[in-house]
């Protein structure tokens, strides 16, 4: 293992030991809520599944992930974190993090965009055989610029939507030269994290950040995945007035027989109080859209990217640019129209100042989902070509289940005769 010139986050913390004893607090809050990850960690302390092996991580280092963190060291594997956005650090967990013995933690909130990349080589540095990326940046980071680790390493696992968009692409062009499970795609993920998740948590940090109400608000929710399926089903809850905007003509079908209103991002611009990104696209909000805009609408991104709001062209049509509350940058425009961003146009439930992320029993399907992913490539990594994969059916259902006995659900199960039926093609009318 190399050493590398970028150091882990207590040299960059002023107090670290006050840090560790909140960011510890912090996870132990946590924890006492995922019954997923409480039932794994006494699966991985004893049985040691990743022993002997290196995972090399980059997701929003907070209290849930630091436990899925935890969770891995605690199964045997020596783990190196980074940050996967600049602003989704709790420097306090990450300091409790790198007090662990088998852990060393790089992330550090507010890093520039060369302290970023520096952090993820730090922990390529430590030669991981298994990555655990939120966006695909360490794999990125891998393939361009330390291919030489590629034969060693056993497969990967990516969390976020952007993410696995980014892996099919570089799938197709033949360019993944390792396996990674596609963990975002998976029902036990899709389903809640990012419907559940994304929806009660951006509008949470939303209410929170801005101490504005959603009901009687004009609502509009670009992209109709299932992030956009999920802030459009809170946001209605919350007796907002809700609009969708769509590319694709089935998603747009999809939202209007949903009962909300489906217009174009300039026609629903006109009439917003917020206007909240969830495509993992580009430009979706532009300078068209700007023009039409009333004073004092809210422009936030649940997006992994700080891409789907340009705020280049904003500020250059601003007169003047200030902070209208923690967390919101008001752009005021020539005819005196205050345009309100949350969060830098950054990942709203992460970025903003006072933003915890997914709740935690969301996160603790996800991340049990992850916990066990590394331990399929752990144990049977050389099973799986290069490329993308699902995850494994079992492995879902498996998650699904120490939830639902968590919870004290009870629920049916096939009978030999009712498998046999469904596996046969031969029973007839």
């Amino acid at each position: 293992m190399s050493e590398s010139a970028y150091p882990p986050v207590d040299a960059h913390l002023d107090d670290p030991e006050s840090a560790r004893s909140e960011g510890r607090r912090k996870m132990e809050w946590a924890l006492q809520h995922m019954p997923i990850l409480q039932s794994l960690r006494e699966e991985f302390e004893a049985e040691q599944p990743l022993a002997g092996k290196t995972v090399g991580m980059a997701m929003h280092v907070e209290a849930k992930t630091a436990n899925l963190v935890e969770l891995l060291a605690l199964g045997g594997a020596e783990v190196a974190i980074t940050g996967c956005n600049p602003l989704s650090t709790h420097d306090d967990v990450s300091a409790a993090l790198d007090a662990h013995e088998n852990i060393t933690s790089y992330a550090v909130r507010g890093v520039d965009d060369d302290e970023y990349y520096d952090a993820i080589d730090a922990v390529i540095d430590h030669e991981p055989t298994i990555t655990v990326d939120d966006g695909m940046d360490m794999i990125a980071a891998i393939h361009e610029d330390h291919p030489d680790l590629i034969d060693t390493i056993v497969g990967g696992c990516e969390e976020t939507t952007t993410g696995v968009h980014r892996l099919r692409a570089m799938d197709d062009d033949g360019a993944l030269e390792y396996p990674v499970f596609a963990v975002n795609d998976t029902p036990m993920k899709t389903l809640f994290d990012n419907v559940h998740g994304t929806g009660e948590s951006s509008l949470a940090t939303i209410a929170m950040t801005t101490n504005l109400s959603f009901a009687g608000k004009n609502v509009v929710v670009a992209g109709y995945g299932y992030c956009g399926k999920g802030v459009a089903k809170k946001a209605s809850g919350q007796n907002a007035n809700v609009t969708v905007t769509e590319v694709d003509p089935r998603k747009a079908l999809e939202a209007h027989m949903e009962g909300y209103d489906v217009q174009p991002m300039k026609e629903a611009a006109a009439e917003a109080d917020l206007i909240l990104t969830t495509t993992g696209n580009r430009d979706v909000v532009v300078e068209e859209h700007f023009d039409v805009m009333p004073d004092g609408v809210l422009l936030a991104n649940a997006g992994h990217f700080d891409i789907e709001i340009d705020l280049v062209a904003l500020e250059e049509k601003a007169v003047d640019v200030y902070e209208a509350r923690d967390g919101v940058e008001a752009y005021e425009l020539p005819d005196g129209r205050r345009l309100n961003v949350l969060a830098e146009g950054r990942l709203v439930n992460l970025a903003a100042p006072i933003a915890l992320g997914h709740p935690v029993e969301v996160m603790d399907q996800s991340f049990g989902v992850q916990a066990v992913c590394v331990r399929e490539l752990a144990a049977n990594g050389d099973a799986y070509d290069a490329g993308v994969h699902d995850v494994p059916d079992d492995l879902d259902r498996e998650i699904a289940e120490i939830k639902l006995d968590a919870e004290g659900v009870a629920h049916d199960s096939l009978s030999d005769e009712q498998r046999e039926y469904l596996d046969s093609w031969d029973h007839g009318t």
